[in-house]
């Protein structure tokens, strides 16, 4: 598989998720976030010039990207935007993360 160009950066509240896919489009590109993972698949578009022919062709027409999620994201209230080829997910944090406490009662 290419490798995928991605950072991850993090606010108070949320994660930013910053994929290149050159080529690709919000209307070629598909985002599924599960299991604590984010996966990718978007397809470029390529054109040859009038007049040429490929003699060698090593980008592919389909990027398939997996990435894993902090294990605080909340997936489910993640936003997308897409702006020349370059994926941004918006991934807010989940709130109360420092866990539950739970009452113990005597036997």
């Amino acid at each position: 598989p290419e490798p995928a160009f991605a950072d991850l950066l993090e606010s108070e509240r949320a994660y930013l998720v910053v994929v290149d896919l050159p080529g690709a489009t919000s209307e070629t590109t598909e985002v599924v976030v599960e299991s604590g993972r984010i996966e990718i698949e978007a397809r470029r578009e390529k054109a040859t010039p009038e007049g040429y022919r490929y003699v060698r062709e090593d980008r592919p027409l389909f990027l398939d990207v997996d990435l894993p999620l902090p294990p605080d994201a909340d997936g489910e209230r993640a936003r997308a935007e897409m702006d020349r080829g370059v994926l941004e997910l918006t991934v807010p944090k989940r709130e109360g993360e420092d866990g539950t406490p739970i009452e113990i009662g005597d036997a």
